[in-house]
């Protein structure tokens, strides 16, 4: 099967003449190229041409990024902001977004490879509401009062208060899977709490973050609040996470890096939030309602054709509806639309980069060689673009790669269970606890079982929902803390404690 090309006349004169600038990095609200002068190249993954070119950045960079979000954040027009003032900023963000939101759309579409159609209704609109949500927050950041009791001073009267104190500047590092949406959760809450951002997007999908402080600068957002420098991680974003002059840096992506990161941020003794890998499982229980349940499944591991920290890539069936799940889910993975992401009826694309489509395809090999049996794709259609059709296994075992490891790509292994305790075992027998999904109209069954899910998520009846006012992140190798929610901006201050004699 060949796959249809992506045709960038169809997209917006605003979107095409975006591709075509001259990109630069934005430190302190100015426009500026890499001191090397050096560029990388960003791809089409649906056509492997490229479409643009965005400053290659080093350590040079990233340390004038830092020096100009240190000065923004000692300046005293921003530590004095009155709440209301920062929430007005965040706002105008959020409204500039929103109305260019088709733009945004398309960019990810070309940068990322999924779907504009579902961009736009998702990616951008969960951004969105994640820039409001945060927005309202400053003025509703409040510490409290007590009456100190301590014996250091028992014949004065004392009076205490706490103050949730910005942590300083933030170092953003976002991954490419959904760079518009987690670019938001990280500078929202970081900018809500009143500290300054270096942000550094993936190096496969700059577009987005660069269009988004164009639209942070139209905001009014002072200069150096809000920098973003493009260039790889192993250069400009270990550089963020060793700066001495970055008080807390905030990640979404691998584990591996996440590893590299925490090592990098003893120097200083850093703050660090870390949202990492995922091997998700999924048990459809022998009462779940299938109608629901087979077309959840599928979609909670091709969604975003998998490249998702939470997708649900273990499937684990009763053995008194295995047969029927796994032939409803290899018959949707049969039957979607693999196309480019700009043809509105697509309904998967190209994996991000030639990279990622050759390691999920290691992984399907893998698989394969393993003893695994495949029953729907196991390959790549033919074409150009990084586009791997979706991938169902059975016949698996606990100890294959392709059931242990993080494949991030549209690959799903389906196991039998028969016994409660047992798939509790095979659920949480993994590094990773970053979410899970249970399918069953057991009210008793659900709630016994969810508390025993190691996952920071447990979605029942539905997979991969995310609402911001919802905290978000794993337990074990899957991160430390968490996003979204009042808390995630009370992760980016210090709590304080005032004493008075009075």
């Amino acid at each position: 099967m060949n796959v249809a090309t992506n045709d960038l006349s169809t997209t917006r004169p605003e979107t095409r003449e975006f591709l075509a600038a001259e990109h630069k990095n934005f430190i302190n609200g100015q426009w500026q190229a890499a001191k090397s002068g050096k560029t990388l190249e960003v791809y089409d993954p649906a056509t492997g041409q490229t479409v643009s070119h965005v400053p290659d950045s080093d350590a040079v960079d990233i340390d004038e990024a830092v020096k100009a979000a240190r000065q923004a954040f000692e300046d005293r027009a921003w530590q004095n902001m009155k709440p209301a003032v920062r929430e007005r900023l965040l706002h105008r963000l959020a409204d500039l977004m929103e109305t260019n939101v088709d733009i945004l759309a398309e960019l990810e579409s070309i940068d990322n490879g999924k779907s504009a159609a579902v961009s736009g209704a998702v990616d951008m609109a969960c951004a969105i509401d994640c820039m409001r949500y945060m927005a309202g927050v400053p003025s509703k950041l409040n510490g409290s009062t007590l009456k100190p009791s301590t014996p250091f001073m028992p014949d004065s009267e004392l009076f205490a208060y706490t103050n949730h104190v910005p942590v300083g500047v933030v170092g953003a590092i976002v991954p490419w899977n959904f760079p518009t949406l987690l670019l938001c959760w990280k500078i929202a809450p970081a900018l809500a709490a009143g500290c300054t951002v270096v942000l550094k997007p993936a190096e496969e999908t700059p577009l987005t973050a660069l269009y988004i402080a164009k639209l942070a600068s139209e905001a009014g957002f002072p200069p150096g609040v809000l920098n973003v420098v493009t260039g790889y991680g192993h250069t400009a974003g270990a550089a963020i996470s060793a700066h001495p002059g970055v008080d807390k840096v905030t990640f979404t992506g691998s584990t591996e890096v996440g590893r590299l990161i925490v090592q990098a941020a003893t120097g200083n003794l850093k703050k660090v939030t870390l949202e990492l890998g995922g091997k998700s499982p999924a048990i459809v229980m022998p009462d779940a309602d299938l109608d629901i349940a087979i077309p959840g499944a599928a979609s909670g591991i091709f969604f975003n054709h998998g490249q998702v920290c939470t997708a649900g890539s273990r499937l684990y069936v009763h053995k008194s509806q295995f047969d029927r799940v796994v032939e409803g889910v290899a018959d949707v993975a049969r039957n979607m639309k693999i196309g480019p992401g700009l043809d509105p009826t697509t309904e998967i694309g190209p994996l991000v980069s030639k990279i990622q489509q050759e390691r999920v395809c290691s992984y399907i090999e893998s698989g394969r060689e393993s003893g695994a049996e495949i029953i729907a794709g196991g390959d790549t259609p033919d074409g150009n673009g990084y586009f791997v059709n979706p991938t169902v296994f059975v016949n698996t075992n606990p100890d294959m790669k392709i059931v242990r490891e993080e494949i991030f790509g549209p690959v799903l292994v389906v196991q039998p269970f028969d016994d409660l305790d047992d798939v509790v075992a095979q659920a949480n027998d993994s590094p990773f606890g970053l979410a899970a999904s249970i399918w069953s109209k057991d009210v008793s069954t659900i709630h016994r079982l969810a508390p025993r899910l190691r996952a920071g998520t447990v979605w029942v009846n539905c997979h991969n929902v995310i609402d911001v006012a919802l905290p978000f992140g794993g337990f074990k190798e899957s991160g430390w803390g968490r996003e979204n929610g009042i808390d995630a901006v009370k992760a980016f201050t210090e709590t304080q404690s005032v004493v008075i004699s009075l």
